[in-house]
């Protein structure tokens, strides 16, 4: 492998950790809230749907909005790595 080869593997790379790093712990707060409700509806015989689908959605787009500006700042980071590495592709 060349050196460009070896620059687009670590841009892809660092494009799976930062994608990781913003998505995982909202699906990862999504996920305890499913359980714990359907936990909740087994636990009561409740089966309504929108019992789930409700708590689930208001704890995802909470986590969503307090964690913006920490995702935002990672994306600029990466967008900043990937503009630097442009002359090495000869795009610039």
């Amino acid at each position: 492998m060349n050196q460009l080869d070896l620059q687009i593997i670590e841009l892809a790379r660092d494009l799976l950790a930062t994608v990781i790093l913003i998505a995982a712990p909202i699906l990862v707060v999504g996920l305890i809230v499913g359980v714990a409700v359907s936990l909740f509806q087994a636990l009561t015989s409740v089966q309504e749907q929108t019992l789930s689908l409700i708590p689930k959605m208001g704890a995802v787009m909470l986590v969503t909005l307090l964690l913006m500006a920490p995702a935002m700042q990672l994306l600029m980071d990466y967008t900043r790595e990937v503009f630097g590495q442009l002359v090495a592709f000869g795009l610039s």
